[in-house]
């Protein structure tokens, strides 16, 4: 242990940041607007950065994470603190306008790809490196932070994306090398950064390596030790702590141990404390154990916590408790919600809760067990009436469950559906469609909003929604688009709307995440057995298909991804939990095909989300998500169109997966990534109908017939016009109706020009 350093006891890996009322993101939004200059967003940030920092350490951290806010994302920011943003930005002179220029794109200029981090559902900005990409230090969030917090008496930590993560997750364009080859390059930045933050009198800087627990790079052990033997070495720098999250340490344990650095964080909710028993050189390190879940929303059983803390005593120099990640991926605080029941409050621990639990767990393991004796016994209370809880246990769901598993979930072979789907549709060759959201306008808002205060009653509240779907009906017809959407006004997300008609799930007031940017979701919490009660969609869709008579799709959301984008319960197998939602999703499914609605879409985006970090457990991941898909699909008959969509991931390792789903048509998120992902579909033995998505809806950015056109005859260069749909690559809840207009009047014109050839 360096003894520059005084070792922390009780810490967290990262914070939120978009205010526990969502202030980051309407003041943000309210910049991008131009209705607030940028003195007023750097005060709402400030702001917030003081209080979560305030609260930490009243709440008895003796180490904060600081440099952990963010305007967008981390990875950009790291992608500014090494000077790796994409030439194309350099013009912009004012470096925050130059910043959300990556992130977002304009008129001129393309945004950074996006896609998921990890297995997480929040998205990361992937940085791009050219042939010209250099590195240079540009230091000044990091310090400006850093000095905020210490004028406050912080005991602050910087928090940085280490090199082997940033470099692992970034993309080499226009012929540049494989990233990670520039990691001694990089390296040298970030002994420059150890130099600088030593000089402001840092005590312990914090480089996030989450890569190090998953099978991304062959080598990782390797570069790991390379790299931290050289920044533990330098002679001048903070007490280095690298943290690794979101799986188990394997090869990369001892490798990191054997470098010349202080602290190491594990994550002990996805891994295993019995490992670090094995690698001697812990003992000279301090292990920072992540023994309190950062990521899903169950209460920490604080006995089995502080036994798991007591083994590592004997194997470690010191040891700190954590998260076992940053809690930007869980709400602020059980406080903000004032209708859970007292049975499943008790079972849960948001933000606040978690690092209250941290803290305590930090006293047991300092003091002894009776310093926390009631605070054990309150948790193991929870523990024992979830247990016995009757509404995680219905036998009748399971029944049915295993009786459809048993008997097989198929469809009739895909060339006898596609000849009965086009005798029955009688869809043009490049047929338009999109995605499923239309623009959530204010109109729309407003009704929510005045059903919430009771302003408005149910009646009224279905009266305004049904004419939103008939505007955008309209709207459509004169665009001219092939099949057609609702637009989905009525649901407020994804997910949260099939939750809150579901038994087993709970759906919070104010549960915010942060998914990307401003965006931000209410993940449900799925706690027991899943059972639909009532019809959830039909009778949106059908009143939608009578006023035209072009087909319009029935929009539900697939098994894997509610999943996903809930916080799911921790006490069975997920395959079981995704049967359950299958069920759901497949007797919706049927109740629409009785309804007389031609085309179903059970969207997918998460299918890769989920995939598990580590190679050796991939492939069971992937049977029972295309099991559950196949289940939930499966009861209709082969003259219904299946279509399902998938966005913003990496789908490489999930290709033949996306090809065992056998949906009539699979919509995919490709403007960003130029096509990429038809060239991988056709090597997977990919044969039904695709849609990739002709531009990105991500930025405000409207693109021009032509470069539409362009995508489509890049498209048809992979897929036979016969198997061709033509759509944006995701929904267009986020954009407003004049772009929408615009981008779609142009996507329908592209598709008929190429139609004409």
């Amino acid at each position: 242990m360096s003894t520059t350093a005084t070792p922390f006891t009780a810490t967290i890996l990262g914070s939120p940041r978009i205010g526990p009322h969502r202030e980051l993101k309407r003041a943000v939004e309210k910049y991008w607007a131009g209705r607030i200059d940028r003195a007023e967003l750097e005060s709402v940030a400030a702001t917030l950065r003081r209080d979560t920092w305030a609260s930490l350490v009243a709440a008895g951290l003796d180490s904060v994470p600081v440099n952990t806010f963010s305007y967008y994302d981390q990875v950009l920011d790291t992608a500014v603190l090494v000077g790796a943003l994409p030439t194309r930005v350099h013009g912009i002179a004012d470096d925050l306008d130059r910043y959300f220029a990556a992130a977002r794109g304009n008129d001129d200029i393309a945004p950074l790809e996006m896609t998921k981090w990890f297995d997480t559902n929040y998205h990361y900005l992937v940085p791009e490196f050219r042939p010209d990409t250099s590195f240079s230090l540009n230091p000044a969030k990091v310090l400006g932070e850093l000095e905020e917090a210490r004028s406050q008496g912080i005991p602050a930590r910087p928090v940085i994306v280490g090199p082997v993560t940033f470099l692992a997750l970034s993309k080499a364009v226009d012929g540049a090398g494989t990233p990670i080859d520039r990691l001694d390059e990089l390296v040298a930045v970030y002994a420059e950064l150890l130099g600088l933050l030593a000089d402001h009198g840092v005590e312990w800087v914090q480089f996030d390596e989450p890569v190090l627990v998953t099978d991304i790079l062959d080598n990782a052990a390797e570069l790991a030790e390379r790299t931290y033997s050289r920044l533990g070495a330098l002679n001048k720098r903070p007490s280095v702590f690298v943290a690794t999250y979101f799986g188990e340490l394997t090869d990369a344990l001892p490798a990191l141990a054997r470098a010349p650095i202080e602290a190491i964080g594990v994550d002990l909710v996805a891994g295993s404390a019995a490992v670090l028993a094995a690698v001697p050189e812990l003992k000279d390190k301090l292990v920072v154990a992540g023994v309190v879940d950062g990521r899903n929303i169950w209460r920490t059983d604080l006995e089995n916590a502080l036994g798991t803390l007591a083994t590592l005593q004997g194997s470690a120099g010191a040891v700190a408790v954590s998260t076992s990640c940053s809690t930007l991926h869980v709400p602020y605080t059980l406080d903000a919600e004032s209708d859970i029941d007292g049975a499943l409050r008790s079972w849960l621990a948001f933000g606040v809760e978690k690092v209250d639990e941290v803290v305590a767990l930090a006293r047991g393991l300092g003091q002894g067990r009776d310093a926390i004796s009631a605070e054990i016994a309150a948790s193991d209370a929870a523990i024992a009436s979830r247990k016995s809880d009757p509404r995680l246990n219905n036998g009748q769901v399971r029944a049915r469950i295993s009786a459809i598993v048993a008997s097989g979930s198929t469809r009739g072979p895909a060339d006898q559906r596609r000849t009965a789907q086009q005798d029955r549709l009688k869809l043009p060759s490049l047929p338009t469609t999109t995605i499923g959201s239309y623009p959530q306008t204010s109109a729309i808002r407003i009704a929510r909003a005045d059903l919430r205060a009771g302003h408005i009653d149910a009646a009224e509240y279905v009266r305004r929604m049904k004419a939103e779907i008939a505007d955008v009906i309209k709207l459509q017809e004169e665009l001219g688009l092939d099949v057609l959407v609702h637009g989905e006004p009525e649901r407020n997300d994804m997910v949260q709307y099939f939750a809150e008609q579901l038994d087993g799930f709970f759906a919070t007031q104010n549960g915010w995440v942060q998914s990307y940017g401003s965006r931000c979701v209410r993940p449900p919490i799925l706690y027991g057995d899943v059972v639909r009660p009532e019809q959830m969609t039909v009778d949106w869709i059908t009143y939608a298909q009578s006023l035209t008579g072009k087909p319009v799709k029935g929009m539900l959301t697939g098994p894997v991804t509610i999943l996903a984008w809930s916080f799911v319960r921790d006490d069975q197998p997920l395959a079981d939990t995704a049967y359950q939602v299958a069920l759901a999703i497949r007797d919706e499914t049927v109740d629409l095909q009785s309804a007389g609605i031609a085309i179903i879409q059970v969207d997918e985006p998460a299918l890769r989300e989920l995939l598990p970090l580590r190679t050796k457990d991939k492939a069971a991941y992937l049977r029972w998500a295309v099991d559950a898909f196949r289940l939930s699909t499966s009861g209709v008959a082969d003259s219904t169109q299946i279509h399902t969509h998938l966005c913003y991931s990496e789908f490489g390792e999930v290709i033949g997966a996306i090809a065992d789903l056998d949906a009539d048509v699979t919509s995919i998120e490709a403007a960003r990534s130029h096509m990429e992902v038809l060239g991988d579909l056709n090597a997977a033995g990919f044969s039904n109908s695709v849609g990739p998505g002709v531009y990105d809806i991500h930025s405000p950015r409207v693109p021009g017939v032509e470069e539409i056109a362009i995508s489509l005859r890049e498209a048809l260069r992979a897929v036979p016009a016969e198997r061709l749909w033509v759509n944006p690559d995701c929904g267009l809840k986020t954009r407003t109706t004049d772009e929408v207009t615009e981008a779609l009047r142009h996507m329908v014109s592209a598709a008929a020009e190429v139609r004409a050839g």
